[in-house]
């Protein structure tokens, strides 16, 4: 058997190919939309890809599944209880699909959404044991997948209930220890509240120190455990269009354009037009001089999400960048989560639109002993944008709290006159909030540098939630 993992850090995601030898064919699952590296990685090994299969309706990101079949001769399967949209054969729970020595047996592992399926491995080879389990968001690295993504607390209940059928019935009961576990949902992802930083785990080890299974002796405190929301992250704004377009099927991207290389100009005549800016340099490269009203998202292995939180579906971008070799990381970030191509990128980047005599505008950052002189002197008001766990946890007495997903929506609860200082853990999610506060009107919003943690370093106070 053949078999790779393929990690973006990015979205916490985490995608597989499984191959057999004897017969030359594999089975992609989970796929991301650049497609390019499975291909890759089937012809380095002498494979075919005969097979694609997603273990559920992703909400975090634009699955490639579509695009892996508009590659090569490949049958997409999907759950026969799934809504799908897109052309494929129906598999059932305990069903066995062959390849040579490797064998597929599709569980169905309903509880982060109503059609999960798990893929059971086997390698002929070493037994008749199974020897995987791509669990997909059933079992996670030292978590579970969050069930309260598809509807309000009665779902989630629901959902709960059979989440804990799915682990006791399917995993925990049945499986031998030995058993390897392969998530989708890695570190990074948004879909678990306190996911490990391995990328795989056993049943075993889970079965002993998973903190969600130690926690509870009974199916009813499993089901409170698993909808306690105060723990998990805010969902990101863009995650509540990646569903159905997963479930009705990605359009493929065939043949991608290059974007362009814009001078000063150009760039300019597409502001006018009604492109959005969206910076991708540091925060400190950003405070320093940026193209008024633009939008300040370092390109980091947190862009997606945050890209995703301040731009409109419809958005049109122009790139500002550190280097010209980062644009297609950025462009596949943005990609993968739904939005188009950038329309350019600003040639000779900050330095050219300077010395082009088009407007620049700085911002005054606020050190936390500033902030600290600022809160007694005057009415200036500290909003704290981390997650919720992270506010519970410590936060700065006297501030707001509004998790950084949610400001689009609640944009009117921010003030738009007085002076505000955002604060997040190190500065990053804070610089991303603050520039979508001034651009869309806000006038006097600083970025806390450092953060809480320069914070606390300093000695200052907290205060629990």
């Amino acid at each position: 058997m053949i078999f790779r993992q393929f990690y973006l850090p990015s979205l916490g995601h985490a995608s597989y190919l499984i191959g057999d030898e004897k017969t030359g064919q594999a089975l992609i699952l989970d796929a991301q939309r650049n497609v390019s590296d499975y291909y890759a990685t089937a012809r380095q090994q002498g494979l075919r890809i005969g097979y694609a299969i997603d273990t559920h309706g992703h909400n975090d990101y634009l699955s490639g599944i579509t695009e892996v079949a508009a590659r090569g001769d490949v049958e997409l399967l999907g759950f026969h209880e799934a809504r799908l949209g897109y052309d494929h054969r129906s598999v059932k729970d305990g069903e066995l699909i062959e390849i040579g020595d490797v064998a597929f047996e599709i569980l169905h592992t309903p509880g982060h959404t109503p059609e999960h399926v798990s893929l059971l491995i086997y390698d002929r080879t070493a037994g008749d044991e199974p020897t995987m389990l791509l669990s997909g968001g059933a079992l996670l690295v030292g978590d579970l997948a969050r069930p309260d993504l598809l509807g309000g607390p009665d779902e989630a209940r629901n959902a709960a209930r059979d989440f804990c059928h799915t682990i006791q019935e399917k995993i925990l009961w049945r499986l031998p220890d030995h058993v390897e576990v392969f998530p989708t949902h890695v570190a990074g992802s948004l879909c678990g509240g306190n996911i490990g930083s391995r990328l795989s785990t056993t049943v075993g080890y889970e079965r002993k120190t998973n903190a969600v299974l130690t926690r509870v002796s009974n199916s009813e405190e499993f089901v409170e455990e698993c909808i306690r929301l105060d723990n998990l992250p805010a969902v990101p704004p863009y995650w509540r269009r990646m569903r159905a377009q997963n479930l009705a099927g990605p359009s493929p991207l065939a043949v991608l354009r290059e974007p362009p290389a814009l001078n000063p100009q150009e760039f300019a005549a597409h502001m006018r037009d009604g492109a959005v800016v969206l910076d991708a340099r540091s925060p400190e490269g950003f405070a320093g001089g940026h193209i008024p009203g633009a939008l300040n998202v370092g390109l980091s292995t947190s862009f997606s999400t945050w890209a995703g939180t301040v731009l409109e579906e419809s958005d049109r971008v122009l790139l500002v960048l550190e280097a010209p070799d980062r644009l297609w990381d950025a462009s596949w970030q943005l990609l993968r989560t739904g939005y188009e191509l950038p329309v350019g990128w600003l040639s000779g980047g900050m330095q050219a639109w300077k010395t082009s005599g088009e407007p620049v505008e700085a911002v005054d950052e606020i050190s936390v002993g500033a902030l600290r002189k600022g809160m007694d002197d005057s009415d200036m008001t500290v909003l704290d944008v981390r997650q919720p766990a992270e506010w519970a946890d410590g936060h700065i007495p006297g501030a707001r709290f509004i998790t950084g997903a949610e400001i689009p929506e609640r944009l009117n609860e921010v003030s738009a006159t007085a002076p505000l200082a955002v604060v997040c853990g190190s500065g990053y999610r804070s610089a991303v909030i603050a520039s979508f506060l001034r651009a869309r009107g806000h006038k006097d919003v600083r970025n806390v540098t450092g953060g809480m943690s320069a914070w606390r370093k300093a000695g200052l106070p907290t205060e629990p939630d």
